[in-house]
């Protein structure tokens, strides 16, 4: 890991429109609260943590747990990792709350990553070709992710060409599990029903399991 702290941020973004505006990181998966799915692993790689969340109710899901809320509003999940790098004052390991199967140890080989980087993130076969909202990010992003809101570009990754970018390859990437597995969200009720298909198997180590073996389908 890296020499200095880092904090872990659950971020709780989104509207969750396809729950009915229900807080999606509140439903279960295996019998856990997907928000308790990562807060464990981030606690296991983290030295502290932190709930970035707007909603009036975030004080009550993860009691002990400091929750914060976007300092800049409305920008979706540039701006919870905007409001993460403020209030952490400190580098971030940041996941999605509705991410219920990213291992531990692929967020402590992120950190690790990050030595000597502004960004560390691991490459997925998403449009993207990375997971942004399951990534390291050092405040020196701060500057570049506030000018790019205030040109009124809000894309996740377009500050990525303004700070110095550490990519975990896809192969090492598999060295942690199936990433299609591990970077799942939970975003609609048939994404429910999947992460629920898979969670009894895998839930076998106490870093959120063993994914290697195990494609979604």
């Amino acid at each position: 890991m890296t020499a200095g702290p880092c904090t872990g941020v659950i971020l709780a973004g989104g509207l969750a429109r396809r729950y009915g505006g229900a807080p999606k990181g509140l439903e279960r998966v295996g019998g856990r609260r997907v928000i308790d799915r990562v807060a464990q692993a981030l606690a296991a790689a983290a030295d502290d943590l932190l709930l970035v969340a707007n909603h009036p109710d975030a004080a009550s899901w993860l009691p002990g747990v400091r929750v914060a809320a976007d300092v800049r509003p409305g920008n979706g999940g540039l701006g919870g990792i905007h409001a993460a790098l403020m209030h952490a004052a400190q580098p971030v390991l940041i996941v999605a709350w509705d991410m219920p199967f990213v291992p531990a140890a692929l967020l402590a080989a992120l950190r690790t990553r990050g030595d000597g980087a502004d960004v560390a993130v691991p490459e997925s076969a998403s449009t993207r070709g990375v997971e942004p909202l399951c990534a390291y990010y050092d405040p020196a992003c701060i500057g570049p992710i506030e000018r790019r809101l205030d040109a009124g570009d809000r894309r996740v990754i377009g500050f990525y060409d303004d700070v110095r970018v550490a990519r975990l390859p896809d192969a090492e990437v598999r060295r942690f599990g199936d990433p299609a597995l591990m970077f799942l969200n939970v975003n609609s009720p048939n994404e429910l029903v999947l992460a629920e298909r898979h969670a009894a198997r895998i839930d076998d180590t106490a870093d959120g399991g063993d994914h290697r073996t195990q494609t979604p389908r």
